[in-house]
């Protein structure tokens, strides 16, 4: 009620009882005295009750917006508060609730900043959760207790799902980027295991293939490799892998050009097995090529090594070293093993994470061993199908040699092998 009909009411009233008492006698002093005092009395009232009624619903307007946005608050604080509580769990459930509509009606433009500033995990949430909607988080629910196999498949799946996230995220906003790390070698000593191994983190975008920019396509230029490269956002690390970068002689000189700053891994296997391994790979391809022996040495009676021949040289490690040492610190390269990367991936590819600075998210729940391929293979959630092993050109059977032949062969290698160690400051026990 406004206050000019609250007047109007009251002067309709004054109005009325003049009217009325003039069709009366008129009455004495003291009783007129007593009727205006009634009226009088009775305005003021009417006028207080209008006021109090004006001034009563604008407050109480103003406590409501005064409380909507205390509630707003309080849910922003709460929405906050659960997310970083459980941001697994709270982005990927599909109900309808005030903590999704916020990320839900972000722009892309608006989730990618936020995607930069957050962080990797939470970013891709919030960049892709409208690109996310399946269900493959329900068994996600028993994250961080490892009682049972089932807990081991849900943690894989987690984190299969946040690598997911991840790519699509580096997809749609990220940025071709030069790689910040290489492997370079060696052939047939476990690189491409290392490179599928690694390319579970999340945090890692790798190249699938090899392309040989250091040494056969150099004179096609840095724009030309950087465009090979996937996309990558400002938190992930670039990585490809070439194993003949290490001993291609110009390789250390251009990767340094590139930066010298590049992080490299070289992944060694005992040389006389590699040797032979790589003999069964080409023969593979090639029946007709001549007998291991034969290539290996120049007079065997004699005990004399070919060093020329590729499988051969390829294993001498330290000679391939001292040239790319005259460009890197020692601390720039990580040595694994291809032995216990098929005994302990876990391990060997911890220490991939660390020297990477890397969080350890790749672990031992992320492997099984393939009995029938000698290999270890990476589990898979249960949704997916079947476990994703390497190919069938790795773990295959090696062509048979003679202990003579393997016995002359550690012994070439071996004063090769003890300087190795010592440079590296590990001891392969190859010997």
């Amino acid at each position: 009620m406004g206050i000019k009909p609250c007047i109007a009411l009251i002067h309709g009233d004054m109005a009325h009882s003049r009217l009325h008492s003039s069709r009366m006698i008129v009455p004495s002093s003291n009783r007129f005295s007593k009727r205006f005092a009634f009226i009088f009395t009775l305005s003021l009232s009417f006028t207080y009750l209008c006021y109090s009624v004006i001034f009563g619903c604008s407050s109480r307007s103003s406590t409501v917006m005064t409380n909507n946005n205390n509630n707003q608050d309080y849910d922003e604080r709460r929405c906050s508060a659960a997310n970083k509580k459980n941001a697994g769990s709270k982005k990927l459930l599909q109900k309808s609730n005030g903590c999704a509509s916020v990320s839900d009606n972000m722009s892309p433009a608006a989730a990618a900043l936020r995607a930069q500033t957050a962080p990797p995990s939470s970013a891709v949430a919030v960049v892709v959760r409208n690109q996310s909607k399946h269900a493959a988080y329900s068994s996600a629910s028993s994250f961080g207790d490892n009682n049972d196999n089932n807990n081991h498949s849900s943690w894989v799946a987690l984190n299969e799902f946040k690598l997911k996230n991840m790519t699509v995220a580096a997809q749609k906003y990220g940025n071709k980027k030069l790689p910040n790390a290489l492997i370079v070698g060696v052939k047939k000593g476990g690189t491409r295991a290392v490179l599928e191994f690694i390319r579970i983190h999340p945090d890692v975008r790798a190249l699938g293939t090899e392309p040989h920019f250091f040494d056969r396509n150099y004179d096609r230029g840095l724009d030309w490799y950087r465009g090979l490269m996937p996309r990558t956002l400002d938190s992930q690390i670039t990585l490809e892998k070439t194993p003949s970068y290490f001993v291609t002689r110009e390789a250390p000189r251009r990767i340094s050009s590139m930066s010298p700053q590049t992080k490299l891994i070289v992944v060694v296997r005992n040389p006389v097995t590699r040797a032979i391994s790589d003999y069964t790979q080409t023969r593979s391809k090639k029946p007709d090529l001549p007998a291991f022996e034969e290539l290996a040495f120049k007079n065997r009676s004699l005990g004399l090594v070919d060093a020329s021949w590729n499988a051969i040289r390829i294993g001498m490690y330290i000679l391939h070293l001292e040239n790319w040492l005259q460009y890197f610190r020692l601390s720039q390269m990580h040595f694994v093993s291809g032995e216990r990367l098929i005994t302990d991936p876990a391990g060997e590819m911890g220490r991939v994470q660390d020297f990477l600075g890397l969080k350890r998210i790749i672990t031992d729940k992320h492997f099984y061993f393939n009995r029938t391929k000698g290999f270890p293979c990476l589990k898979k959630p249960e949704s997916s199908g079947q476990p994703r092993c390497l190919g069938k050109s790795k773990g295959r059977t090696h062509v048979q040699m003679d202990r003579e032949v393997i016995d002359q062969l550690r012994d070439f290698y071996r004063p090769f092998n003890v300087k190795f160690y010592e440079t590296v400051g590990h001891d392969f026990r190859w010997d």
